[in-house]
């Protein structure tokens, strides 16, 4: 009795530690990010490297979660456990952020992963802090997040983590094509959304309305009064006036036509460039690229650079519909100029396939350009 008493004993103190070793490792990996230049003669899949630590993750978390759970309490199961975790995947997942460089996966991957990666790390250790150290296994209510406990419960912590272990995987198994594609359909369906929106806002009256016959009541005067005023608190939306001195209905159509235009452009670099990109990272680089870099320089460039603008053409959106809201003729010219050029920047820089030859989608970037510049 004195003997398994010692070793249960010890056993609890050895858990304790490696609770302690499992939080300083975390938030030592949290720190990690891509490297800026890609380590040369690195021929390791950053992103298969991610999948894999997640997975084992996974696993290693099931257990876990099972043996803080279920009776006995085994201090040394559970140690074992946690061992592995610190030894191998959680490091592995540290590593394959830093091999997952702008460089050779595009920025867009890389700042994916590491973000990923990061949530993981922050669900996981959540989960540690309710490992039981007292030497019993958690009650009902600690598993279940019922009662007096504070917090979501074991059993709701560990679905977290798996479904952080999931979105890593998911990173693999969508590949650089996959999250390109991705971001530019998310990217697309905001400018689908600014585009309802101003066509909405377009067909709504103005607020020029006529008076009666002069029995307008002060009842009447007061409601108006009390509604301008809830308007300019709230900032309600200014409609076009029906004399459009500042010709905002012109403009506020040749922004729907060319925003349609946008939207056929992001399809269209979807179908005609994105979904003919080459296996990307390059398994192997012509001899005078490799002696430089592992990366491939020419494409993925081109690509962060696509991706920023096409990010930027919504955001730019949004401006240009409140410049509408705001009845701003200047503000609203400006806002197009940017709005649009960015727009004709994206065809230019894709005007040629990714063999530098021009094809099919050459023809209709040309033909998009200069409808994007009809009345600019």
């Amino acid at each position: 009795m004195v003997t398994s008493a010692k070793k249960a004993e010890d056993d609890l103190a050895g858990l304790k530690a490696t609770v302690a070793t499992t939080f300083t490792l975390i938030e030592q990996l949290q720190a990690f990010t891509a490297s800026k230049e890609t380590p040369k003669g690195n021929t390791i899949d950053a992103l298969q490297l991610a999948s894999d630590s997640a997975s084992l993750i996974r696993a290693h978390t099931t257990k876990l979660s099972l043996l803080i759970i279920n009776k006995p309490f085994t201090a040394s199961a559970i140690n074992t456990v946690l061992r592995e975790l610190v030894s191998g995947p959680l490091p592995g997942l540290a590593s394959a952020v830093e091999l997952c460089t702008a460089a050779r996966y595009t920025k867009s991957m890389s700042e994916e992963l590491q973000w990923r990666v990061k949530k993981l790390f922050a669900e996981f250790s959540t989960l540690v802090t309710v490992i039981p150290l007292d030497g019993q296994v958690l009650t009902a209510d600690e598993k279940n997040g019922t009662g007096k406990t504070v917090g979501k419960g074991s059993l709701a912590n560990t679905g977290v983590v798996w479904e952080a272990c999931d979105a890593v995987v998911e990173l693999k198994k969508l590949g650089i094509l996959g999250l390109v594609i991705k971001k530019a359909d998310e990217y697309r369906d905001l400018l689908k959304d600014a585009l309802e929106e101003l066509q909405e806002w377009g067909e709504e009256e103005g607020d020029d309305e006529e008076t009666d016959d002069g029995n307008t009541s002060n009842t009447d005067e007061e409601g108006t009064s009390a509604q301008a005023a809830v308007d300019a608190m709230f900032g309600s939306q200014r409609h076009i006036p029906s004399d459009d001195t500042e010709k905002i209905r012109p403009r506020l159509d040749s922004t729907q036509k060319r925003l349609r235009l946008l939207i056929l452009m992001y399809q269209a670099v979807v179908k005609r460039r994105f979904k003919t990109l080459p296996h990307l990272p390059h398994p192997e680089l012509p001899a005078e690229l490799k002696s430089k870099s592992n990366g491939d320089p020419g494409i993925i460039s081109c690509l962060d650079e696509v991706l920023k603008v096409m990010k930027k053409i919504p955001d730019v959106t949004d401006e240009l519909a409140n410049a509408f809201y705001e009845l701003d003729g200047p503000e609203i010219d400006k806002r197009m100029d940017e709005c649009f050029f960015s727009g004709f920047a994206v065809a230019e820089l894709l005007i040629k396939n990714w063999e530098g030859e021009q094809d099919e989608f050459t023809t209709w970037a040309r033909k998009f350009q200069i409808a994007m510049k009809k009345g600019w």
